[in-house]
């Protein structure tokens, strides 16, 4: 692999520790389960993983609560086990890189307990505090993440604290230079031990507005990523003091050889908000795709969006590409409504596009949503949601490895933390002993995707063709996706077919529905 900007035309492979691979028996997925794992990983090609938390955490919300962000949680493993996966990965060739959470911590902190004792205390300014409103009451209408006020009032110290997500998750104060010095510290710490950057969590938040002022009311018919429970979010996140933490970060993860990997949860909802995050190409090497991932799959919706990120990021800027994660759900299910053609290719569309992909655990063998009942729903941010794709955890169910009892995800007796999906699911072993199946058609698609650079560096020329044709070539390839329910003529200027989503050889007269290829372009 190539020392600088690693990154660049790589496959990034999304792991939640918690469900991916059990190795002591308990229920729960853990570091050393990772190294067992690595084989697949390994077979499948991808060029990095990225964990979910794995730093100590009460598991208010399942590691995004941090406790020490030095650590690593007891019931995941030990720093030991974090240094030979690190170590072991590398040796395969691939990288690690950890979940960082900055826009707050776990009131389990020692920064907050100390807050907490009273108004005068070492570290009361790391956090947002604020009297309550003249008539009482919270000092603003800020939201947190389930609806309810931002605001949790502290009786003992007569003072309101602010939380964008859970009570018990209190967001830190960015603008106190000594926040700025633990950060700095906290990345020197891991990207010494090897660690090969971070996805930074809530990249777009941070930051609050210094006068609190009420956020503004939601148009009418706007998206989920211009906000929620009718307010716009624009004074509690995406403000623009952010750019100059990601700027001192950069230079930070470029000191390193090979540089580390700064990766943003950028929750915005347009390709030039996204592209601010790059800034001139000194902040955010990668920043996530919202408006991608939440755009409908149809062709003319997977244009727009990729033609509005390539013309809006700066110069040379890499874009990231996703479907799945485990916050939005699972791309097989919310693109696909679990078809497996459409699950086919909508990996062949991933795969073929400029820049970095990044798969969700189980993406590589079509792994859908779950419907977890409520009484074995584990996510304190979304339990009793109701409607069922508001609720995380059905995208959080462990990885069936095969179709055993215990779906090779645990070696002990107890029950998996949350429900495996059935016997009949797809798995691992079972699709790795079919050539034909869609785990195969990810690997034959990240092999094309190392082979030839045109789909790394490439901005794709789209083509014109008939409603539901998705076209476009990079370098002397040619793409060919039909998006819908019936016969599409492909591209005159297809040569030869060099992959096909159903797996037939030659150029077909007409592409079947929801299939798609790559062939040789032929002016």
């Amino acid at each position: 692999m190539a020392a600088r900007q690693w990154w660049r035309g790589a496959v990034l492979y999304q792991l939640y520790v918690r469900s991916w691979r059990d190795s002591n028996g308990d229920g729960y997925g853990d570091i050393p389960g990772i190294t067992a794992g690595l084989d697949h990983l390994s077979w499948l090609g991808v060029d990095g993983v990225w964990l979910s938390p794995t730093m100590p955490s009460p598991d208010e919300d399942w590691g995004y609560d941090v406790s020490d962000y030095t650590g690593v949680h007891p019931e995941l493993g030990t720093m030991e086990d974090l240094d030979a996966l690190i170590a072991t990965a590398a040796s395969r060739g691939i990288r690690v890189l950890l979940d960082l959470v900055p826009n707050h911590t776990s009131s389990a902190h020692p920064w907050f307990i100390d807050a907490a004792s009273g108004r005068d205390s070492a570290h009361r300014d790391y956090y947002v505090w604020a009297d309550a409103a003249p008539g009482g009451g919270p000092p603003n209408n800020w939201l947190d993440a389930t609806g309810q006020s931002a605001w949790q009032w502290h009786a003992a110290t007569g003072q309101y604290y602010l939380h964008n997500f859970l009570v018990r998750q209190p967001d830190l104060n960015w603008w106190l230079p000594a926040v700025h010095a633990e950060f700095r510290d906290i990345l020197e710490f891991w990207f010494d031990r090897g660690v090969a950057g971070f996805r930074i969590d809530v990249a777009h938040g941070l930051y609050k507005d210094a006068g609190l002022r009420d956020n503004p009311p939601l148009p009418p018919g706007a998206d989920e990523l211009e906000g929620r429970f009718g307010l716009r979010p624009v004074y509690n996140s995406n403000r623009p003091e952010v750019h100059g933490v990601y700027r001192d970060w950069r230079k930070i993860a470029d000191s390193y050889t090979p540089e580390r990997l700064l990766l943003g949860e950028t929750w915005v909802p347009d390709a030039a908000r996204l592209a601010s995050f790059y800034g001139s190409n000194d902040e955010l090497q990668l920043g996530f795709n919202f408006p991608f991932a939440f755009s409908s799959f149809t062709a003319p919706a997977i244009a727009r969006v990729i033609n509005d990120t390539l013309a809006a990021l700066p110069a040379g800027a890499c874009p990231v590409w996703m479907g799945s994660n485990h916050d939005i759900g699972r791309f097989p299910t919310r693109w696909c409504d679990g078809d497996e053609q459409r699950i086919r290719l909508a990996l062949l569309v991933l795969a073929t596009l400029p820049g970095t992909v990044v798969l969700y655990y189980g993406d590589e063998i079509g792994m859908t949503d779950l419907d977890v009942p409520p009484e074995f729903q584990r996510d304190s941010m979304t339990i009793g949601a109701a409607n069922p794709r508001g609720n995380r955890d059905r995208a959080r169910t462990p990885l069936r490895w095969d179709d055993s009892p215990d779906g090779g995800f645990t070696t002990g007796s107890a029950r998996p933390w949350l429900p495996l999906p059935p016997a009949s699911a797809p798995n691992v072993a079972g699709q790795r002993a079919d050539r034909g199946s869609t785990l195969w058609l990810c690997r034959e698609l990240i092999a094309f995707r190392h082979a030839d650079a045109s789909f790394a560096v490439s901005s794709p020329e789209f083509l014109t063709g008939p409603d539901g044709l998705l076209a476009y070539r990079a370098g002397d390839l040619l793409v060919a996706a039909n998006l819908t329910a019936g016969p599409i003529e492909p591209p005159a200027a297809a040569g030869k077919v060099l992959l096909s989503t159903s797996g037939r050889a030659g150029r077909p007269e007409v592409l079947p529905p929801w299939q798609g290829i790559i062939a040789r372009w032929q002016a």
